[in-house]
């Protein structure tokens, strides 16, 4: 590779530092700024950040695509070298002590993030057909039912409230925990440790026992968090054996291998950990992220609010607007040519989904929330064989509770400046202050 190309390749330091660090995170319209200067500009680049490895920053929609039909040649999980690499970007630093405490290896947990196919598939398949719309369907009465007693809570109140902490979290944290089988009185538990979870680069969310500012910090959260998550779920995974019910928990713990033999535990516990986190958390930021661009939008509000059968656009555009999972990662397992770039074994890239779901090349207007939007060709689930395995429950929670709550809103207003979760990888809207009018 000449020299010129080496220069073009690279992202200036302000914009790869924008996307690469969580704390570049916390202003959307900056951090969007930089995603539509890569599109633009270099939407294939190198990103060279102190303390990171090098990696490429792929903003475009159809190269994210491409990149995800083919784990084979671009892998999450390490290819031949299993927990070679980390699926989710993490600093030098956090990588050495992940592979420290855990034999060398990458792979902290055993869940659908850490794996490639064929392995990916067989465990995909514990729990596939459950979250098939067909079985789901039996569920909408009960999520309807949550639905409603949420909004009557809501308005009780005088509409004063922050949307985010007051309302949206709590919705879907009590939908997935009701079908999956967690006691209404833990999911106190199970919410502390998903803001901890997702939110290792946060300073408002860092552990009392992990030292804030070090290099290594946001890794021993992450750690820390999926031990007090084990220490959880190994209580929950024995009983569902002991005594099985009609839930998701028992699905998972019963599940048994080709040979007839339980899964190791630490299978149930990753998926647990994925549906007790990314099972609730990304569906209320897409709700805070929706239910705001309809405050901001008047004309959209009414124009669901007179029409219902909108809901399902709706949810449709507020995930691709919020896109709550920012990126993943993954590495190249031979040479490759991708948009005229000579890629290398063994280059990373970091997978940019929200720069993707407004890549005008793919998505007309992009930067304009607009619920009639058809198609709407968002990758805010991803793409391929690591497209999101909760993504028809997480739509039906949203389209009822948009068709339960927005008949009662009649308009919404900011009362306060919104903050974002300090984050890289997984998160939204921190705070949300707003005053609601209710309709009469």
């Amino acid at each position: 590779m000449s020299t010129t190309e080496q220069v073009t390749e690279l992202i200036p330091d302000a914009v790869a530092r924008r996307i690469v660090l969580p704390e570049g995170h916390r202003d959307n319209d900056e951090l969007f700024e930089a995603y539509r200067w890569l599109r633009e500009n270099n939407p294939l680049g190198r990103a060279v950040v102190e303390g990171y490895d090098p990696l490429w920053l792929v903003s475009k929609h159809d190269d994210i695509m491409e990149i995800e039909r083919q784990p084979d040649i671009f892998t999450s999980a390490g290819g031949e070298n299993k927990g070679s690499v980390n699926p989710i970007l993490a600093n030098q630093a956090g990588d050495e002590f992940t592979k420290s405490i855990n034999n060398g290896s990458l792979r902290i947990l055993e869940t659908l993030t850490y794996l490639d196919p064929p392995e990916h598939t067989e465990i995909k398949d514990i729990a596939v057909d459950w979250f098939r719309p067909t079985n789901l369907a039996k569920w909408e009465t009960t999520i309807r039912d949550l639905a409603k007693a949420s909004v009557a809570r809501l308005l009780e109140t005088d509409g004063r409230i922050d949307f985010v902490k007051d309302f949206a979290l709590y919705y879907p944290l009590h939908v997935i925990m009701s079908l999956f089988g967690v006691p209404e009185e833990d999911e106190p538990r199970m919410m502390a440790l998903t803001q901890e979870f997702f939110g290792t680069a946060d300073p408002d969310a860092i552990r009392e026992d992990v030292e804030p500012l070090t290099p290594d910090a946001a890794a021993k959260q992450w750690v820390a968090t999926i031990q007090d998550f084990y220490a959880y779920f190994e209580r929950l995974l024995q009983d569902r054996r002991a005594n099985p019910r009609d839930d998701l928990a028992t699905i998972i713990s019963l599940a048994r291998d080709k040979n007839g033999d339980y899964y190791p535990n630490e299978v149930a516990y990753g998926w647990f950990i994925a549906i007790a986190t990314a099972g609730h958390d990304t569906t209320s930021s897409t709700l805070a992220g929706g239910i705001l661009e309809l405050g901001r939008n008047p004309d959209q509000l009414a124009k669901v609010k007179a029409d219902l059968s909108l809901a399902p656009h709706l949810v449709n555009e507020s995930l691709r607007w919020a896109s709550p999972v920012k990126h993943f990662m993954r590495q190249a397992t031979q040479d490759y040519t991708l948009r005229g770039r000579d890629i290398k074994k063994g280059d990373r890239f970091m997978l940019l989904y929200q720069s993707g779901n407004r890549d005008a090349e793919v998505i007309p207007d992009p930067d304009r929330f607009d619920i009639t939007r058809r198609p709407n060709k968002h990758i805010a689930f991803g793409y391929g064989p690591h497209m999101c395995i909760g993504q028809h429950l997480a739509k039906l929670e949203l389209r009822i509770m948009f068709e339960e709550l927005l008949p009662h809103i009649e308009s919404l207003q900011l009362v306060d400046d919104t903050k974002m979760i300090q984050t890289n990888f997984v998160g939204g809207l921190k705070n949300m202050p707003v005053k609601i009018d209710f309709a009469e």
